[in-house]
């Protein structure tokens, strides 16, 4: 296998992971700046969110037309200058405008950089390409606090954005050298009715979760916006099935082992999705570390979650990707639960051990559903593929925060008082029990389900197929 293409990729990804949340811990510093309230800047996260949203689904017929290459590049150049100008903003509005084409750029840069994996990786080294592609999702969101923290602390909040410069045109100079060139195809006319009511229910459903779980608006609008964002999704529906070449093509479905992957990793993703948000806190309200310290633990994880690169492939091949999946789902949801108990006087390397732990088989499933997904996909279905699970991802994480926020408003409320830490293990708890419906989906799959990809095979008679 190429090594040098998924680590380009992954680069890249990691950059526009890192990105969506490095801007947590500088909130504040960045409202001083401004002049606004920190709760306010919080529209920055959303508009971020937002353009996630809008634009993924566009991005596959783009990449189709123009070229996976092409719009690659260009998701690097958009996202660089977005960045730019991040850094620039002498007001809310510049500053959230800046956010929202920073989105734009990242909105391509996922699933076109996934696009461009499945079209130049064969399907048996599909395993340790996305081994090395799932680790910017899992590293990302928990290395950007601290590195937030250190920058905003010791140099400028502006560094947080202008650093993406000289790794962007990094990125530029190795993909121009090392990426090959994906030709472009000729698709179907573009669906504007559907990329409208598919950008509005994504965007609205994220928007709105955003709101209800960070309230920096009225609650009314985020509920609002959730409700007009399902019923535009409910009516893409029924477009979809009409029309001849729908933007984001719901006949992927009938595909067992992309309905498995897709249905068991989204809802795995929107319990694990609340982690990021609920362990932080715990660690800063419950435990009275600070936000540095707390970002510092909870990086534990990404190394974890780093280490599944190293033998990803092997332990696939060796047991297949169903009982990796529901065995990881267990283990994963064990160590989620595990945080439950946790104290302040509970030593930091058991806290840390657990946290390894949680990251590390968390990382196995993810990179065993994204590979997963796209195991049974014809190659002209690849990049409605990519574009249809990187809009549920979106989507899911959103969800995610939003359940967690949830589950912490209602412990306060029951209890009236303000937040504990038993709330934290409250909320810990129902997390770990809802994640285990992730595994469910995988139970009644094929045991030899994408062995292909996998090079794994149980039935005696069988020939290995493309194994190394």
């Amino acid at each position: 296998m190429n090594r040098v293409v998924p680590l380009i990729l992954a680069v890249a990804l990691f950059m526009e992971q890192m990105d969506s949340t490095v801007i947590a811990t500088a909130l504040p510093a960045i409202a001083t700046d401004l002049g606004v309230g920190p709760i306010t800047l919080k529209l920055a996260l959303t508009s971020y969110m937002v353009a996630l949203a809008i634009f993924i689904p566009v991005s596959g017929w783009m990449a189709d037309r123009f070229g996976a290459k092409r719009i690659f590049r260009m998701a690097i150049v958009v996202f660089m200058i977005g960045s730019v100008l991040c850094a620039v903003s002498s007001s809310l509005f510049a500053f959230v405008l800046s956010r929202f084409l920073q989105g734009m750029g990242g909105a391509m840069m996922t699933p076109v950089g996934r696009l461009v994996l499945l079209r130049t990786t064969k399907r048996s080294e599909l395993v340790g390409a996305m081994a090395l592609l799932t680790i910017p999702a899992l590293v990302g969101p928990l290395a950007g606090p601290p590195l937030g923290g250190f920058i905003t602390t010791f140099f400028s909040w502006h560094w947080i954005f202008l650093i993406n410069v000289p790794v962007g045109i990094a990125g530029l100079w190795l993909t121009q050298i090392y990426l090959p060139d994906v030709e472009a195809t000729a698709p179907p006319a573009m669906d504007v009715r559907g990329f409208l009511l598919s950008a509005i229910a994504a965007a609205g459903t994220v928007f709105g979760m955003s709101v209800i779980s960070l309230p920096a608006l009225p609650p009314a609008i985020g509920i609002t916006a959730t409700a007009i964002g399902l019923l535009c999704g409910v009516t893409y529906v029924f477009h979809a099935r009409r029309h001849p070449a729908p933007i984001i093509n719901l006949n992927l479905f009938r595909n067992p082992t992309f309905r498995a992957a897709t249905i068991g990793g989204s809802t795995f993703r929107i319990a694990i999705g609340a982690i990021p948000f609920l362990m932080p806190l715990m660690l800063q309200i419950g435990f009275g570390l600070s936000p540095f310290q707390s970002g510092l633990i909870t990086f534990a994880g990404a190394i974890g979650a780093i280490t599944t690169k190293f033998m990803a492939k092997r332990v696939f091949a060796a047991i297949g990707f169903r009982t990796t999946l529901l065995c990881t789902a267990v283990i994963s949801a064990v160590a989620t639960a595990a945080n439950g108990f946790f104290t302040p006087e509970t030593p930091y390397l058991v806290l840390i051990g657990f946290l390894l732990l949680a990251g590390f088989t968390r990382s196995f499933f993810f990179t065993g559903v994204n590979a997963l997904s796209y195991a049974d996909i014809p190659d002209e279905q690849a990049s409605q593929a990519t574009s249809l699970g990187s809009v549920l991802q979106q989507i899911s994480l959103a969800l995610g925060v939003a359940f967690a926020a949830a589950i912490l408003e209602g412990a306060t409320l029951i209890r009236g008082t303000h937040l504990q830490i038993g709330d934290f293990h409250l909320a810990f708890f129902v997390v770990a029990a809802v994640s285990l419906f992730g595994a469910i989906p995988f139970i009644a799959m094929d045991r030899n389900a994408g062995a292909a990809v996998s090079g794994h095979r149980q039935d005696v008679g069988l020939e290995p197929e493309k194994a190394e």
